[in-house]
């Protein structure tokens, strides 16, 4: 046996090793556990070189995996970044956003990037454009209501030129005042593109600084228990031009978390291409341990994303969508590339399964595909998931949207929102995450409860 450079003991340690679930010492040795038990039997393996950690009773718990976030887009801006997780009042957020805003050197923007909902402070309520303006009269500012709506200050629609004649985007809406001038409240009608793309035209950061940037995110989620993640893709993250700065923090030996990264389709009519072109770069399990390749998705086609706004009523997919996702999952499945692709409601996921049941009986899967999100998935559509082969991963977005799903579909709907007892009842893996930054912060609890995809 190799020299134990680690010991931990005198702590409460979860194994989750269902015959012995806590232990009081662990040995560690070249980041793998040698042994667990009492102080007295892990005790014995020390020598002179061995570093003791006396945990005086404290609890120890694996690292945690977030299997879906998006932690290489995310860090680029998280230095930029207020948060207004557990802010308990408007007023109190407000304070925040006026001391960020002092701190904010131009051009930047500051940015509220989701993980709050206005049933969170005593108010109850949204802050006001008037509001927001005061606290911050001359640094633009972006804040992110869930995937409903974005608050821009008079700075921010001054810096992107809105103004009357500008058109409103499709599946977006820009409030406008009695003149016809936009007041900074955009509209989700249901598509969220239009806070994104807006949200986009936002100043980049040096690399350098992003750099930076994403290491601070990666300590941050160290702190909140993270060792790894399966980074979900997403807009503006192209292969391979995108990655220069986890490439970079990978090749210094700068990384604190574990990816394993999905490529994500970006430009609508030429998913298809993209998808040709990466499978012919790269493979799912290039890389090593620590940065690697983990598939497709989550956007596969820009046709099958169904929008999780839940102010506005679910929209239907277009008809092309199964012609569209069929050639793209069929390419995926002969290269035996896994996938994993967004959907919120089970109509969507209902149509999206035919596709996968007829390309399966063509050129049956060798590898696991994901649902990601799954709120309202029926347990007829879990049977036919697990069937496959398949997996669902969950996010706590209830957490934020609750009361607005409640509003629209019902308290009783809300109940088995999303409905994790009867996915694991039916044996479908099931793995928990974030889809951070934008929905939240990692704030609530986010483990694999079960094998939800090539895990890094």
């Amino acid at each position: 046996m190799s020299d134990v450079q680690l010991i931990l003991k005198n702590g409460k340690i979860t194994t989750l090793n269902r015959a012995h679930p806590e232990v009081e010492a662990i040995a560690i040795s070249d980041g793998k556990v040698l042994r667990t038990g009492s102080n007295h039997d892990v005790m014995q393996l020390a020598n002179s070189k061995t570093k003791i950690v006396d945990l005086n009773g404290r609890r120890v718990i694996p690292g945690l995996n977030d299997s879906h976030l998006h932690i290489i887009r995310g860090g680029l801006n998280y230095n930029m970044e207020l948060r207004w997780e557990g802010v308990p009042s408007v007023a109190d957020a407000l304070r925040l956003l006026k001391e960020q805003a002092d701190n904010t050197p131009a051009p930047q923007w500051v940015r509220v990037v989701g993980g709050w909902s206005e049933f969170q402070f005593v108010e109850k309520r949204l802050p006001t454009l008037e509001e927001i303006n005061k606290a911050a009269p001359d640094t633009p500012v972006f804040v992110l209501h869930l995937y409903a709506r974005a608050m821009l200050n008079r700075a921010a629609l001054n810096v992107l030129g809105f103004n009357k004649d500008t058109p409103d985007p499709p599946g977006g809406k820009i409030q406008r005042d009695e003149k016809g001038e936009p007041t900074g409240l955009l509209l989700a009608t249901p598509s969220a593109m239009i806070l994104y793309s807006t949200l986009g035209k936002a100043p980049k950061l040096p690399v350098e600084d992003q750099v930076n940037s994403t290491r601070h995110f990666m300590r941050e989620l160290n702190r909140l228990g993270i060792t790894s993640a399966i980074d979900a893709g997403g807009g503006g993250q192209n292969y391979p031009d995108d990655y220069e700065v986890i490439n970079q923090l990978h090749d210094n030996d700068q990384m604190t978390v574990r990816i394993a990264y999905n490529l994500f389709a970006q430009k609508a009519g030429e998913e298809l291409q993209d998808y040709q072109k990466w499978t012919d770069m790269t493979f799912p399990g290039d890389g090593d341990a620590l940065l690697q390749v983990n598939g497709a998705g989550e956007n596969l086609t820009w046709s099958a994303g169904d929008f999780e706004n839940f102010v506005e009523p679910r929209p239907d997919l277009p008809d092309n969508m199964e012609g569209e996702l069929e050639k793209i999952v069929e390419l995926l499945a002969e290269k035996k590339w896994p996938f994993r692709i967004h959907a919120t409601y089970d109509e969507s996921i209902d149509r999206m399964l035919n596709v996968f049941e007829r390309v399966n009986q063509k050129q049956p899967f060798a590898t696991r595909f994901i649902i990601d999100h799954a709120e309202t998935v029926s347990d007829k559509n879990i049977e036919r998931i697990g069937a496959l082969g398949g997996g669902i991963a969950i996010q706590h977005r209830m957490a934020f949207q609750g009361e607005t799903f409640v509003q629209r579909y019902g308290a009783d709907a809300a109940k088995a929102t999303p409905p994790v007892k009867k996915m694991l009842e039916l044996g479908v893996p099931v793995g928990a995450g974030t889809d951070a930054t934008r929905v939240a912060l990692i704030i609530l609890g986010c483990v694999c409860i079960g094998s939800a995809q090539v895990k890094p």
